[in-house]
């Protein structure tokens, strides 16, 4: 069993043995960055686009990175992902700092926020996820549903709600909703429904209370200790 941190040890190296990863990575035309990637990694990436990482296809077709945001109250969460990412060549080791900016209504807002490198092979993600440049979840999600992936979306954008938990999942549609609970019962035998988020065409999803001890017993190991609150 492991947490995201000791991933470090299971995961291969995406660039070619000689570099130096922190010095010359950087220097790699996107083109040249390519897979195969590890099945961990996709998952981490996966389950941050589930929440509110997105996939950025570069100017001229020539690859694709993805950036990563969390507001600062998790900024332990987002600096175990940058570490790891960045161990393995697949970002700036540059540790991301807390920006201010103007939120809704002019609120400030903290937040901190980092990027993978630009992947040609990271392309069939922006197509799989994006329609018209608007990310949408894919019909077959399932298929890339990991329990790690699970856990990076639960610690990206799940809250404790009760005695259950819930997935902020506002900016997805009706029918993508219900691909995603479908996903989690199919795969991981959890009991989930679509509600209302309060808001015209927004929705969350829940994880009943019956489901939460399978749930807790699926993720835990991949969850830092600083959201193990989100699943007790």
């Amino acid at each position: 069993m492991y947490n995201i941190c000791l991933l470090l040890f299971s995961l291969v190296l995406i660039v070619p043995l000689d570099f130096d990863i922190t010095s010359k990575v950087s220097r790699l035309k996107g083109i040249l960055r390519i897979g195969p990637h590890n099945k961990d990694v996709l998952s981490i990436i996966i389950g941050s686009l589930l929440g509110d990482a997105h996939a950025e296809k570069r100017a001229g077709g020539l690859g694709t990175r993805i950036n990563f945001y969390q507001e600062a109250v998790h900024v332990e969460y987002l600096y175990s992902l940058h570490k790891l990412l960045s161990n393995l060549g697949y970002c700036n080791p540059k540790i991301p700092v807390v920006t201010s900016r103007l939120g809704k209504k002019g609120k400030l807002r903290q937040i901190v926020r980092f990027r993978t490198w630009t992947y040609t092979s990271f392309n069939w993600i922006h197509e799989l996820w994006y329609k018209n440049n608007i990310k949408q979840v894919p019909s077959n999600i399932a298929e890339y549903l990991t329990p790690l992936a699970l856990a990076i979306w639960i610690m990206d954008d799940g809250s404790k709600v009760g005695k259950g938990l819930k997935f902020s999942t506002n900016s997805f549609s009706y029918n993508e909703c219900l691909i995603l609970v479908k996903a989690l019962n199919d795969n991981f035998n959890l009991k989930a429904s679509v509600q209302s988020a309060g808001s015209h065409e927004q929705y969350v999803i829940y994880i009943w209370k019956e489901s939460m001890n399978d749930l807790r017993n699926i993720v835990s190991p991949y969850i830092i200790p600083e959201m193990k609150y989100k699943i007790i």
